[in-house]
């Protein structure tokens, strides 16, 4: 039962997601946003869509249960919803599943983005990982940790020269680490 509390809680979590994301689109299209990337996006909403199937699968069929360590994995499950969250609200209404990027729009260097590149790419990595450790679904966890990477090595890099050619992306980003925060530059001013 508490797992399909769980689940059911990422589930909504992702569909409202999706409708944030929608909104922000249709915004952002408006004012001139371009979208980049729609090639692979299909295959990251499949991935994601997967991976969720994959942990009920695997929890249902070969009958997981809560792990061990549940009190540590709820923690840290916790700390990237908090992350998320904090991604999100930074972004405001630039937030997307997909890259769409406004020519000349300031970029926001403020949340989490302050420190590095892609954070929300950061949590979504732990979430894989977190969320089928959760309930001992080990399979999803080292599957989907595999495919995430594959797909972020296309998306990143898509992104990337997106945002260089219609913003100040580069610039603002040139001692920000992809995932990793390179604190030593944030303190020298």
């Amino acid at each position: 039962m508490m797992f399909f509390l769980f689940i059911g809680f990422i589930i909504i979590q992702r569909l409202t997601e999706l409708a944030i994301a929608r909104k922000n689109e249709k915004w952002m299209k408006s004012q001139g946003g371009l979208e980049f990337g729609s090639g692979h996006y299909p295959a990251m909403v499949m991935i994601h869509s997967a991976f969720i199937l994959s942990t009920i699968a695997e929890v249902v069929i070969l009958d997981r249960e809560l792990s061990a360590f549940w009190p540590l994995l709820i923690v840290l499950f916790v700390l990237t919803q908090l992350m998320r969250v904090w991604a999100l609200l930074s972004l405001g209404p630039f937030w997307n599943t997909k890259i769409i990027v406004l020519p000349g729009a300031k970029v926001v260097k403020k949340g989490p983005y302050r420190f590095i590149k892609h954070p929300n790419y950061v949590i979504v990595a732990l979430e894989l990982i977190v969320i089928p450790l959760m309930f001992n679904a080990y399979w999803t966890a080292a599957v989907f940790t595999l495919l995430n990477m594959i797909i972020l090595s296309v998306r990143i890099p898509e992104e990337e020269k997106a945002l260089a050619s219609l913003t100040q992306y580069e610039k603002e980003f040139h001692d920000n680490g992809r995932f990793i925060p390179n604190l030593l530059n944030k303190y020298d001013n």
